[in-house]
């Protein structure tokens, strides 16, 4: 683990989805790179993502067990919660305590790419409920298991 100060666009960059056809297709253009892991951090995750025109960040969600924090580093975001959506620029933040049960998710409705830190626990029996979605996240041995909400993998 690097024991300096790095530029975090340096760091290598992940790109696509984890979700299961029809979902990951939905989530667009975008990148992070893994900030956290960089430095070998495993209590909460640090990510510094990117959003390109009409793409997601995610299904909307919220965390059984998992806080999670957003901030805007430059363009705009549209974050959608259970209480409507809100315009994010640069320098604006919003946290989401782990149980409240505010699904949320950003959406770039620009014309131009946009940037944030995401920062968010990493608690092993977490599980993200998605409620606009016929979605449910399960962890076997084997890793992440997507299922429909009557059980059914995808």
């Amino acid at each position: 683990m690097p024991q300096t100060p790095l530029n975090a666009t340096d760091l290598p960059a992940d790109s696509g989805s984890s979700y299961p056809a029809p979902f990951a297709s939905r989530m667009g253009a975008g990148h992070w790179h893994a900030l956290g892991d960089a430095f070998g951090i495993t209590q909460f995750g640090v990510n510094l993502e990117t959003l390109e025109p009409g793409s997601q960040s995610s299904l909307r969600h919220s965390h059984t067990h998992a806080d999670e924090l957003i901030y805007m580093l430059s363009g705009e975001l549209v974050l959608r919660t259970n209480d409507g959506e809100f315009a994010m620029r640069a320098g604006m933040c919003m946290g989401f305590k782990a149980g409240d049960g505010n699904a949320h998710h950003m959406v770039n409705r620009s014309p131009h790419p946009a940037s944030f830190i995401v920062i968010g626990s990493r608690i092993a029996n977490d599980l993200p409920i998605y409620p606009d979605d016929d979605l449910v996240r399960s962890i076997a041995p084997t890793g992440r298991v997507w299922a429909r909400k009557d059980a059914t993998v995808y």
